[in-house]
């Protein structure tokens, strides 16, 4: 590691120690991306008045390696149909015993709501493993600026639980948005974990005060003004931002005015909680037509070079296992075993995965006729 004041450690540290921390004489192993498990539910807390924490076991008790703003894919029976969502693993890796994930209930929801209505201690799910690189030790920094809204706080509470929890007291400006005091999730941590680092400053800033007639901290939402006045160094930070969509690109368009350099910005990209975010826009139309060969079944089809092989393989009635469509979660992982494709992912593989020949099926165009391991 490189020579670095102690006291201002950067991610890349916490990196280091988790690995330290969870590789242990009881036999932490890292959960592979793409692998299912089993996990039973432990415990349910109500963060407000509709969010809840819902926190999880492995099937087999052994700790669970992952990274602090990662998330996992969930599989649940709903109305007697499979449906897959990505959330945010809201616990620390530091705990790696228990998984949690934090979910807002969301009119008309598939999951959020199944969730909330019949997931209870005892309850069991299959999950994929963890994924996804909105991960503080892929920017290592100094100082750093968590901007987050609604139930997107879950990933930097990961970090936030994990920062402290190996005494690293980083240097962290974090500020949450809400539509009222009462929706505030974390509000009671987050103020706990200030006191225990004294260089985590958090701040909240609320739509409207709902019924705490006493909130003394701002309304309206977060502003240039705002940032100045709690982050006044933010230009030197690196930026971790989640929430809802709108929110994302607000605070983007802000931190731009406000003359923050982009490549220190980064931001989840899917709607953390809500569900399957729409598939990659297809490439230009083209003529070429393809043959699929699945090695497992001896099934085949056929798909044009414009079409990704996850769509492809959807349209001809083929089960694969898949969330996000954006190339972000790694739920539709699968070896190409001969042939070709053209793939631009976002994060959700790994160097080494590609080199094994796994491919992301939902931004992968075929260039060949393909031969997968399915």
């Amino acid at each position: 590691m490189n020579s670095v004041d102690r006291n201002f450690a950067p991610a890349l540290d916490l990196d280091d120690r988790l690995a330290d921390a969870i590789t242990w004489e009881h036999g932490g192993r890292l959960w592979p991306s793409g692998e299912q498990q089993t996990l039973t539910c432990c415990r349910v807390i109500d963060e407000t008045h509709d969010v809840r924490s819902f926190e999880f076991r492995t099937e087999d008790g052994l700790p669970v390696r992952f990274e602090p703003g990662q998330f996992m894919t969930i599989s649940a029976n709903v109305r007697g149909q499979s449906v897959e969502r990505c959330y945010t693993i809201s616990s620390a890796p530091t705990r790696p015993f228990l998984l949690s994930i934090t979910v807002k209930r969301v009119p008309g929801g598939t999951v959020s709501n199944w969730l909330h209505d019949n997931m209870k201690p005892g309850s069991t799910l299959r999950a994929y493993g963890p994924s996804g690189a909105f991960t503080p030790t892929a920017a290592p920094a100094t100082k750093s600026l968590y901007l987050s809204a609604g139930s997107g706080v879950t990933p930097l509470m990961s970090m936030t639980r994990a920062s402290i929890d190996l005494g690293l007291d980083r240097d962290i400006v974090f500020i949450h948005s809400a539509r009222t005091p009462a929706d505030i999730v974390f509000r009671d941590e987050l103020a706990r974990l200030a006191k225990l680092s004294p260089r985590l400053r958090v701040y909240f800033v609320c739509e409207g005060i709902g019924d705490e007639a006493h909130w003394n901290a701002p309304t309206g939402r977060l502003s240039l003004q705002l940032l100045s006045q709690w982050a006044p160094d933010y230009l030197e930070r690196e930026v971790f931002t989640c929430g809802p969509a709108g929110y994302m690109s607000a605070v983007r368009t802000l931190l731009l005015e406000g003359g923050h350099n982009p490549a220190r910005y980064h931001q989840e990209s899917f709607d953390i909680g809500a569900g399957v975010a729409a598939e990659p826009e297809a490439a230009p139309a083209a003529s070429d037509t393809f043959t699929v060969r699945l090695s497992r079944s001896s099934k085949s089809f056929t798909m044009n070079a414009s079409q990704t092989v996850l769509s492809a393989a959807k349209k001809a009635g083929v089960a694969v296992a898949s969330s996000c469509s954006q190339g972000v979660c790694g739920t539709c992982k699968t070896r190409v075993l001969e042939g070709t494709v053209d793939m631009k992912h976002n994060g959700g593989i790994r160097d080494r995965e590609v080199q094994k020949g796994f491919r992301l099926l939902c931004c992968s165009r075929p260039t060949s006729d393909l031969v997968l391991e399915l």
